[in-house]
């Protein structure tokens, strides 16, 4: 199981969605995972998206929060070919943020907005390999900006099997186009065996972390919930529902494992005892949820 998973929040339209996504991306699977009530945002659907081998948790659940670029997701391609199947998919209803064209880093990239706001950077390099074919990229701007060298020193620090593969810096060259405090214009980084990256805004912007995309921690015990929730939480907020906020004002989720098999097995009055155990709670309790699903 995917230890480490991005989790989309989106307004309504789950089929239209998973219809999008499922259109654009070649051999992309679609599994439902329930439905929960009577929750603050009513009716709530949940699912999961297989993209290129990389997991995403979709949530529908009302207009409560806006994607933004700040976080983005590399697809990495094996040909410029392919750059042009993908960018001509998502660009022909979303927004482009930079031109696809030949980058010094790149042979061929664009970055655009898909028609939901969800954020893709697609590249093709003759020179660099890729160790995963879908990266999440988290960009450090707003309150954040000038932060991800110790962002990226963080989270390394508290995940395991956790490696920092490299970090580039804005040299003195590059000053006169940075507009902001920025440092690191680039940096890549394994998390629990998940390969992302990060970076700095150059440029300024308004912008801050949003729930919209926060990331889910598979925790399959209670000390394992617990470690990582203290560990994030430090010098960070607790929200609810098993949602946080770190320093960095990124958004977690960290999540038993055995909620994938109560939302799938789960009859539906289980579910919703389950679901008003849970939404009393801010770090979760395993054993409550278990007693709520068995009584």
């Amino acid at each position: 199981m995917q230890k480490i998973i991005p989790f989309l929040w989106f307004e309504k339209d789950m089929k239209g969605i998973t219809d999008f996504y499922i259109s654009v991306f070649p051999g992309t699977k679609f599994s439902g995972a329930g439905e929960l009530e009577n929750t603050p945002s009513g009716s709530v659907q949940m699912g999961t998206l297989n993209i290129f081998g990389t997991d995403f948790s979709l949530m529908v659940a009302g207009p409560f929060n806006k994607f933004n670029p700040t976080v983005s997701f590399i697809i990495s391609c094996d040909s410029t070919e392919e750059v042009d199947e993908l960018w001509g998919k998502l660009s022909s209803t979303g927004k482009v943020l930079m031109e696809l064209a030949a980058y010094p880093f790149a042979d061929k990239y664009g970055w655009v907005e898909d028609q939901y706001g969800v954020s893709w950077q697609i590249m093709f390099s003759s020179t660099m390999k890729s160790p995963q074919k879908v990266i999440p990229t988290l960009m450090f701007a707003g309150d954040a900006c000038g932060r991800a060298e110790e962002a990226v020193n963080f989270y390394t620090s508290v995940f395991h099997n956790s490696n920092i593969n490299y970090m580039m810096k804005y040299e003195e060259a590059d000053k006169e186009v940075v507009e902001t405090n920025a440092v690191v214009k680039h940096a890549g980084f394994t998390i629990e065996n998940f390969f992302m990256a990060a970076m700095d805004s150059g440029k300024k912007s308004p912008l801050n972390f949003e729930q919209a995309i926060s990331f889910m921690i598979n925790c399959d015990t209670q000390e394992e919930v617990d470690y990582y929730w203290d560990k994030l939480t430090e010098g960070g907020e607790e929200v609810q529902c098993g949602w946080l906020k770190d320093k960095f004002g990124f958004p977690w989720q960290v999540v038993p494992t055995e909620m994938e098999h109560i939302m799938s097995t789960g009859t539906k009055e289980q579910i919703a005892r389950v679901t008003e155990a849970f939404m009393k709670m801010k770090k979760f309790d395993i054993q409550t949820l278990r007693d709520a699903f068995n009584n």
